[in-house]
């Protein structure tokens, strides 16, 4: 409990430094942002405090990253009403709260948004823990890098992309399944998708329209980097 008045109390103080030089009211919004995060990430001690990466992660969710740990405020909303299953194990002083379901779009796949992952599913196995740490752990660190524009980038490419597979399956791929180009092309092929499944050992995944987009992997898996 203290730990969580005393995140609490920074972050809402961090988020109206960054946000009252451009307005009094942004100040006042970034700050019951960065001051709900903070309680919800105080009270279950999920930053790592002894390590660089949780300082910094702390600091650019109640500032930079402001918008994109609101959709993860959302996401704790949306749990707290489905009984989303908050997986402790995953989550203590790993920069990350982690739900076995929540909000989810597609029944399977995980959702990152800010530092909050739904639908993470039986976290138990170790190949799916493995997806929390390797491939969601980097879209938390992809919005607190990019912050605002995350969301922008994010979603421009994956509009875009689909106009683009719809382009290709009727020049290219009508042999194929329509939702299968457009899913590639959109999701798969997303810059910020790639170096996820990069991270995760998991290029090209399962998904991938045969013969398009990418052919090797954006970075050096994590998985690899262990094994040295």
């Amino acid at each position: 409990m203290i730990e969580g008045v005393a995140v609490a109390a920074a972050g809402a103080g961090l988020g109206w430094l960054a946000g009252a030089w451009l307005h009094p009211v942004v100040g006042v919004v970034m700050a019951v942002v960065g001051g709900l995060n903070g309680a919800i990430s105080g009270v279950r001690r999920v930053y790592p405090w002894r390590r660089w990466s949780g300082v910094a992660g702390f600091v650019l969710d109640s500032t930079w990253a402001c918008v994109p740990v609101f959709t993860g405020l959302v996401a704790h909303a949306v749990a707290a009403f489905t009984k989303g299953g908050f997986v402790p194990v995953a989550s203590e002083r790993q920069g990350r709260h982690v739900y076995r379901r929540g909000l989810v779009f597609r029944k399977g796949y995980a959702l990152t948004l800010g530092n909050v992952v739904s639908g993470a599913g039986d976290v138990d196995r170790p190949r799916r823990a493995r997806l929390v740490a390797d491939h969601e752990g980097v879209h938390v660190w992809q919005a607190r890098w990019l912050g605002p524009l995350y969301l922008v980038l994010y979603g421009l490419w994956a509009a875009l992309g689909a106009v683009v597979g719809l382009v290709v399956w009727l020049t290219r791929r009508r042999r194929e399944p329509l939702g299968r180009v457009v899913e590639t092309c959109s999701y798969y092929l997303n810059p910020f998708e790639w170096w996820a499944y990069s991270r995760d050992a998991n290029w090209p995944p399962a998904g991938v329209s045969a013969g398009l987009g990418w052919r090797r992997p954006a970075v050096r898996s994590f998985e690899s980097r262990r094994q040295t």
